[in-house]
């Protein structure tokens, strides 16, 4: 597989295992009768970090390995990618976060009805806010995901040894969760949260409750508004 067909499958697969691995450690930690329940914040971020380290190696050789409609905004806006292209990688990538939250739930096949608070459930899918207050949880991704796109641009100024770009990243997303992510869970990736809250919602889950489609826009909203203004940051900076 070459070209763009190549770049488009990269967004499939790779954000498929950024939300395996990153939500499969939500459900580590959410889950009743998990080896790994209660171990906490601080678990679920090295986790994510590491998600996306893994899937940005896996994805990386076929193409830019975005994983996230708001960086792929981000490199549309600065020329880094066609515009072309735009729409293919957001589809691929809502696609990719839908199939990987279904293998989180085929993997965690018998913790799903042992596990009966809700809000457990649908935080092992997708984000939600500590306090509900929209406005403020809107400045909350997009000061995350400000912070995401506008490191992103800077490594792309940066040399680093053969790789090491990739481990950079993840400890971008280490730090974004620890210090940013307690007021929103820090989506700071509308596919991130869009697809899994798709898979929540068609899953047969019993006891899973809502899925939330009130708070849904904010995800997707906030990291978009992110995106462009690390851009225009960026644009100054240099």
């Amino acid at each position: 597989m070459t070209g763009d067909n190549a770049q488009i499958f990269g967004e499939f697969i790779g954000t498929m295992i950024l939300i395996l691995l990153g939500d499969g450690v939500s459900a580590a930690v959410n889950l009743n009768k998990s080896k790994a329940q209660g171990s906490g914040w601080i678990v679920i971020a090295f986790g994510w970090a590491m998600a996306v380290t893994m899937a940005v190696f896996i994805a990386g050789f076929m193409g830019p390995a975005h994983l996230n409609p708001a960086v792929t905004l981000a490199m549309a806006m600065t020329g880094a990618i066609s515009w072309s292209l735009f729409v293919p990688f957001i589809l691929a990538q809502l696609l990719g976060a839908l199939v990987g939250a279904i293998l989180v739930w085929l993997a965690y096949l018998p913790h799903w009805s042992e596990t009966k608070d809700q809000g457990a459930i649908l935080g092992t899918f997708a984000t939600g806010p500590a306090i509900r207050n929209y406005p403020a949880n809107v400045i909350t991704e997009t000061i995350g995901t400000f912070v995401l796109v506008l490191a992103l641009l800077a490594f792309g100024k940066t040399d680093f040894a053969g790789g090491t770009n990739v481990f950079a990243v993840g400890a971008l997303i280490l730090a974004a969760g620890l210090s940013l992510g307690g007021p929103t869970g820090y989506a700071i990736n509308p596919a991130r949260d869009l697809g899994p809250r798709i898979a929540h919602q068609l899953l047969p889950i019993s006891t899973k409750g809502t899925s939330d489609w009130a708070y849904s826009w904010v995800p997707i909203v906030g990291p978009m508004i992110g995106a462009v203004i690390a851009v225009l940051v960026f644009n100054v900076m240099v």
